[in-house]
């Protein structure tokens, strides 16, 4: 018993400070402004200015993109992964074939790589459009204000109730979804990356309204979705930040009418 228990505390401190490592490198690369280091030197940090876009700078926009979402979600998917490497580890002791847990969180990133791909192909659209500025964030009013309401009204929404719940539920996710074997891992990671991306899409549109370029932005929305997964009433925090952007979202709106 002693053995077992050494080896399951060594699982689990690898697979915790391989999320750590990882996340740490996210943050780090954030907040060394890689892929967001725009020469704005007596510039309006507000004003709007498209940039020339190139297929070099399709991919460093879609890399920024991709780094950040594994910065804000990779935290709360831990006890998902961990829940994982237990049950694999679980498996290997009755002679199932080994996966590397790092398989499965890798399926979860390819989840969130495809929601970077939509989120480029957007932020080239509003930018071109003259919708973002210099800082990468809403330059018209009735954007931010539609953000904001989306995002309040999908809180609500039984699609955002069921991708929470799966994902406040890695227990009953490893009952439904076990596969065996590397593709099975793979794809389960992708199904639970997809669930919670299904919970979070919207939120995550709320970066084109605080500024994508905002670190207490970004800082902001990732403890939202990690209150929203990890707290018991996470789904309590999720309604009343549904209220909280209504509000803020029609705030906008009576201002500009009155204003």
């Amino acid at each position: 018993m002693d053995v077992v228990e050494a080896i399951a505390r060594r699982d689990r401190l690898v697979v915790i400070s391989g999320l750590v490592l990882i996340t740490l490198l996210a943050w780090i690369y954030l907040l060394s402004g890689a892929g967001m280091d725009m020469d704005m030197d007596g510039m309006d940090p507000d004003m709007v200015m498209p940039m020339p876009w190139s297929p070099a700078y399709a991919f460093v926009m879609f890399l920024m993109w991709w780094v950040m979402m594994i910065a804000m979600m990779l935290p709360s998917a831990a006890p998902m992964i961990l829940l994982f490497a237990l049950v694999n580890r679980k498996s290997r002791e009755l002679h199932a074939p080994y996966v590397s847990t790092s398989i499965f969180a890798l399926g979860y990133l390819v989840a969130w790589g495809g929601f970077s791909i939509a989120a480029v192909v957007l932020h080239y659209l509003l930018e071109q459009a003259g919708l973002l500025s210099m800082r990468m964030a809403s330059a018209a009013d009735w954007l931010g204000a539609a953000l904001l309401i989306a995002a309040g009204v999908y809180q609500f929404t039984p699609l955002k109730d069921a991708c929470l719940r799966h994902c406040r539920s890695p227990i009953a996710f490893i009952a439904e979804h076990w596969r065996p074997g590397p593709s099975g891992a793979l794809r389960m990671g992708i199904y639970h990356g997809a669930y919670c991306v299904g919970c979070c899409w919207v939120v995550m549109g709320l970066l084109f309204y605080g500024g994508v370029m905002s670190m207490w932005w970004i800082v902001g929305l990732a403890a939202l979705v990690l209150l929203e997964k990890v707290l018991p009433i996470g789904r309590g925090i999720a309604s009343l930040s549904g209220v909280g952007f209504l509000v803020w979202g029609a705030w906008i709106v009576l201002g500009h009418i009155s204003g």
